[in-house]
């Protein structure tokens, strides 16, 4: 809109404003609601009608004769608003008076989660898995980013998976399979052509492959060939313990589970398809933000420090805008490649396995995957196949112990 003349505009966090303070657009809501509060502080009408009158009959009467008026009385009110979105409100509303005192209330830690479950699992029929206290602190750790309403649809979800497969009571499966449905969508039964449903099954099996070989204090929760929006398989990995940091090693750790499947495919089939697409560009982005905010690269340069230009508020992009850089991401992708290319011709009979599995039920969760990893390094130490222990690449051993993880509750 044109501003009228004599009328000065400014733009505050994204938002045009007036001089008064007011936003374009929400104009008379925020006027309203400013009104309404700037109301508090006036006396109330009966007040003002009787101060007006007493004035008025003052004006004939001597100063000893003179009235006196009413002092105001005011109400003990408190105002309390809350916003997800803090940084666009308008700056009219955060003056000394107003909306002054700010909190913030960050999303559940891990402790209270934990209560939250508690809370909701005392109202919802469940089985007796449930009520083991390690599950659900696991299940604390596993939803790590929720906020209670997440929670609440989580366990909903739950329950309307064992209402459908005729139970009444929910279990750590159901959980499972809803969490699922809530963060990456309805499961979709596809018929794949036979060879496209086991390039799948390699695909994934490699990911879970790395994952379990190099992915130290990760559990794998769930690996699946079953379509679900975009995603014609997964495999749902976290950290057995709630992080806030990583490490170098860490981040290079999550390169390579993103390259599992890619480099899978090349060992099983001489090449790799479109699959891999999603994972480059995860792998892409991790690689970048390893380089040009993490500092974990060949440079100590920040791109975070570098004003937004042509690029916008794209930070991948601004990174591989620039050659070294770029050089930089690509040297780290392939190096992770070429690793993962050597643990996975090492460990073919796991992926193998895995692969067999999806095959057969097109989806295995925790216990389930780390029975069939085991089964087949069992096999292997009976066949007399050597496997390189990557723990000690030094000493090449028949076969290969188990990492160490928490132990897996009993889904069956």
């Amino acid at each position: 809109s044109t501003p009228a003349p004599g009328t000065a505009r400014a733009t505050a966090k994204g938002l045009r404003v007036d001089p008064s303070g007011v936003s374009e657009g929400v104009g008379g809501v925020v006027n309203e609601l400013l009104i309404q509060m700037q109301s508090f502080d006036e006396p109330t009408r009966k007040q003002q009608i009787y101060n007006g009158l007493v004035r008025t009959l003052n004006r004939y009467l001597p100063p000893h004769r003179a009235l006196k008026t009413k002092v105001p009385t005011f109400a003990n009110v408190l105002l309390i608003g809350a916003t997800n979105r803090a940084d666009s409100l308008d700056p009219a509303l955060l003056r000394p008076g107003r909306f002054d005192r700010i909190l913030h209330f960050d999303l559940p830690g891990r402790t209270d989660r934990r209560e939250l479950i508690d809370y909701f699992l005392s109202k919802k029929a469940h089985e007796d898995e449930l009520d083991i206290d390690s599950v659900r602190s696991d299940m604390a750790g596993a939803t790590m980013g929720y906020t209670p309403a997440s929670l609440e649809r989580l366990f909903d979800e739950a329950l309307l998976i064992a209402v459908r497969h005729g139970r009444k009571m929910l279990s750590l499966k159901d959980l499972r399979r809803a969490q699922l449905e809530v963060e990456i969508g309805l499961p979709q039964r596809t018929e794949y052509p036979v060879a496209e449903k086991e390039t799948i099954a390699v695909h994934e099996a490699g990911h879970a492959t790395i994952a379990y070989l190099v992915g130290k204090g990760r559990k794998l929760e769930v690996l699946s060939i079953i379509k679900r929006r975009d995603a014609l398989g997964l495999l749902a990995h976290r950290d057995c313990e709630e992080r806030f940091t990583r490490g170098d090693h860490e981040m290079q750790t999550l390169l390579q589970i993103a390259l599992g499947g890619m480099v899978a495919e090349e060992v099983f089939f001489g090449e790799s398809g479109t699959g891999p697409a999603g994972d480059l560009v995860g792998a892409t982005q991790l690689a970048a933000d390893m380089v040009g905010s993490y500092g974990l690269g060949d440079s100590l340069i920040s791109f975070r420090a570098i004003e937004a230009g042509l690029m916008g508020g794209n930070l991948t992009a601004r990174i591989l805008a620039d050659e070294t850089a770029r050089r930089n991401v690509n040297s780290l992708l392939n190096d992770a490649k070429h690793e993962v290319t050597r643990l996975l011709t090492d460990h073919r009979h796991i992926v193998a396995a895995l692969r067999d599995a999806l095959i057969d039920r097109e989806e295995i969760m925790e216990k389930e995957i780390l029975e069939t990893i085991r089964k087949a390094e069992s096999d292997a130490l009976v066949d007399g196949t050597v496997v390189v222990d990557i723990r000690d690449p030094q000493s090449p051993s028949i076969g290969r112990e188990s990492i160490e993880l928490e132990p897996y509750p009993d889904i069956d």
